[in-house]
């Protein structure tokens, strides 16, 4: 890849002015919007629901990917693809049904996703890498933004690298929690092609010229 991908986690947004936000960063050099679901049981939290993503999707001019912390997420997969979803990742520990799952997503046109929480072997996602287009690296815990980045979670970025390379599977390695310049180049270095970022793009002035010296920052990682 040319270029690392920067996917802004819209939790970190102005949450009253989303649409022209969403805006902002693609404007700013954005690739993805990274769109985090939570349902206050598998995470302890709630946030953004299908209503939002269908009703933001009409301003999206790039790739929604969406991020279920939720309970039983086969339940709603055909939902969250009609209101918009171009990624869906789904969590190893949340469903009995996983396999099925990731091929229900990408016979209904998205594109299937996996992660773990950090304290999760990674082995656990290695039998479904074959069925995905994205892994998902947790390097904070799900639930909350702003948390500081798991240093010990950089191994499993270069352990999916070199599975991918050893030929298990054709995936994009993707990078979720205190991703900054400073740790950003860590996870380059271990493989990463897509950094989420939320705080770290959101940051100061509501512009674009802002957004695009914060996104460019942790392109290039703190360099």
């Amino acid at each position: 890849m040319s270029k690392v991908l920067i996917a802004p986690s819209l939790l970190s947004a102005d949450f009253s002015d989303l649409a022209n936000e969403m805006k902002k960063v693609t404007a700013a050099g954005a690739d993805w919007l990274h769109v985090d679901v939570m349902d206050g049981n598998f995470v302890p939290n709630l946030t953004l629901g299908m209503p939002i993503i269908k009703s933001l999707k009409p301003h999206a001019t790039i790739p929604l990917d969406v991020h279920l912390m939720i309970e039983r997420p086969e339940r709603y997969i055909e939902s969250f693809i009609e209101a918009g979803a171009n990624y869906l990742t789904l969590h190893v520990e949340a469903t009995d049904v996983l396999k099925e799952s990731l091929k229900k997503i990408r016979a209904l046109g998205c594109k299937p996703g996996v992660t773990l929480r950090p304290g999760t072997e990674l082995e656990k996602i290695k039998p479904f890498l074959s069925l995905v287009d994205l892994v998902l690296v947790m390097t904070v815990e799900p639930g909350f933004g702003g948390q500081s980045f798991k240093q010990e979670q950089v191994e499993k970025i270069r352990k999916l690298a070199k599975w991918r390379a050893e030929g298990l599977g054709n995936y994009l390695i993707e990078v979720d929690g205190g991703v900054a310049p400073g740790t950003a180049s860590i996870c380059i270095k271990a493989g990463a092609d897509v950094l989420v970022a939320g705080s770290a793009v959101f940051k100061g002035e509501k512009s674009v010229n802002n957004y695009q010296k914060n996104i460019q920052a942790i392109r290039e990682g703190g360099v």
